[in-house]
């Protein structure tokens, strides 16, 4: 059984270097931001190394994520992290990540390596969540670990329920599209739940 490191000190994490052989550093996910009546859960695969060392999702301000869902939402910029987690709230959205833990070298989806990840629990989360009924994936990486390590898993009912979408990365990494055409396929993913 591997041993997992996560030292957690006023929601930081310190778990996010890599060791001094070049080898990845496992790496522990962050808590699923969700309530009773989200409809529409947006799931990454692991935090980038900021977002773990502050306990925020989507923490580094080059990742077009939340200008994506402001402008999804139609909702202002906010500024503080508690006011974006807000505006997902009132819209049904909720946040998590396919990975509980993964090792990676340095902080890009491709540095994760395969034989490292291990899934989050779904069908737990989806059980106490019954208003969900759309996964939204933020990039290929994300769509592509749930459908190997955790769609055939999960039992035929929470499949049934759930519909789900791939997203184009909001990471700075992909830079190919304008914001306002990242903000049109975001839209498409999550106009099935959100309104």
């Amino acid at each position: 059984m591997r041993k997992w490191v996560c030292s957690r000190h006023s929601r930081s994490y310190e778990n996010v270097r890599m060791n001094p052989d070049g080898s990845g550093v496992p790496l522990t996910s962050m808590d699923p931001i969700l309530n009773h009546a989200t409809r529409t859960l947006v799931l990454g695969s692991m935090p980038r190394d900021m977002s773990l060392r502050v306990g925020e999702y989507y923490a580094n301000p080059s990742n077009r994520f939340w200008k994506v869902m402001a402008s999804v939402l139609n909702a202002p910029n906010a500024e503080s992290y508690a006011q974006r987690i807000a505006t997902l709230d009132q819209a049904g959205v909720g946040l998590w990540d396919v990975l509980k833990h993964c090792s990676r070298v340095g902080s890009l989806d491709s540095a994760i390596l395969s034989d490292t990840e291990e899934p989050n629990d779904f069908a737990g989360l989806l059980e106490r969540h019954p208003n969900v009924t759309s996964i939204v994936f933020n990039g290929q990486k994300a769509a592509m670990s749930f459908d190997r390590l955790v769609f055939a898993a999960l039992p035929q009912s929470f499949r049934d329920r759930i519909s789900m979408a791939v997203a184009p990365s909001t990471s700075a990494a992909n830079a190919r599209l304008r914001l306002s055409a990242l903000a049109d396929a975001w839209r498409v993913a999550v106009n099935v739940t959100v309104s």
